[in-house]
């Protein structure tokens, strides 16, 4: 039987070594393999228990495709062995989901 008032509800979580913190998150970002989660003014609550933290979030989530990570030395390799300009490099880089062999090929043509 739970208790029904907060009061017990929080004895019986500091009985059993439980603590709860809401945090004052603004955004929560959640990055998948090909899209991210984001959390627009989420309540979030940490909570340790037995030396472990989880966290709960509740919020209305949107997706949002996710750009390739493109490094700086593909960039300059891609610059180095085509001539072209920094910003043209990175165009091509994206649209090549961040391959650096077939954005080079698509640079040279």
């Amino acid at each position: 039987m739970f208790p029904r008032n907060l009061g017990n509800i929080k004895k019986m979580m500091d009985q059993l070594g439980v603590k709860s913190t809401e945090l004052d998150a603004q955004k929560v970002v959640i990055r998948l393999r090909d899209k991210e989660l984001e959390i627009i003014n989420p309540k979030v609550v940490k909570i340790e228990m037995q030396g472990q933290e989880s966290y709960q979030i509740v919020g209305e989530a949107k997706e949002v495709k996710k750009e390739p990570e493109i490094s700086e030395e593909d960039i300059k390799l891609a610059m180095e062995k085509t001539g072209k300009k920094r910003g043209v490099v990175e165009k091509v880089l994206r649209k090549m989901g961040g391959d650096l062999a077939k954005a080079i090929l698509e640079l040279q043509k």
